[in-house]
């Protein structure tokens, strides 16, 4: 067996201008401790890797495993949610600009009509986008006998309100 090399001392000539430079290491020529007695021999590499990684284990343990999956499951969770709400977002922009296409053009009608609306409701259909909504056109007298006020209330198919569109017609 060999001897186990000693460092060497601070005041070697080959660690001369080490401290200055902040490098306590010898400089060439120097070589790695070798490993304890314990590690040499037909099985050192066998009881190296042992050693290593009973000191140093590397890799997760369950319950870390564990808190990271339930953190991607959170925020798949909160993705999908938010997915979700995006795609009823659009759904419900679709269907309230067909409902306003609906509304603007019974508007659009009875001031190209050049009459005077009498005061009362009227139902009518519109089809926009192959959905067809059902509405009420609204005429409602206003403070000054030269005007009324109509109103286009748009309902989807469930009779549920959509969208009211106002206007003013004069005589």
């Amino acid at each position: 067996m060999k001897p186990l090399k000693q460092p060497l001392p601070r005041s070697h000539p080959s660690l001369r201008g080490a401290k200055r430079r902040g490098n306590l290491t010898p400089s060439r020529g120097a070589q790695p401790p070798s490993p304890p007695p314990s590690l040499r021999g037909p099985k050192a590499r066998s009881n190296l890797s042992r050693l290593y990684r009973s000191r140093h284990s590397h890799g997760f343990t369950l319950i870390e495993v564990l808190v990271a999956l339930s953190i991607v499951a959170i925020t798949l969770a909160a993705g999908l949610r938010a997915a979700g709400a995006v795609t009823d977002n659009a759904q419900r922009l679709s269907e309230v600009t067909a409902a306003h296409w609906c509304a603007d053009n019974q508007l659009a009608a009875v001031r190209l009509a050049k009459l005077f609306p009498g005061v009362g409701d009227s139902e009518f259909t519109c089809e926009q986008l192959g959905q067809t909504y059902a509405g009420t056109l609204r005429t409602q007298p206003t403070p000054n006998p030269n005007f009324r006020r109509v109103d286009a209330l748009i309902r989807n198919a469930q009779g549920q309100p959509l969208l009211t569109l106002s206007t003013i017609v004069g005589r």
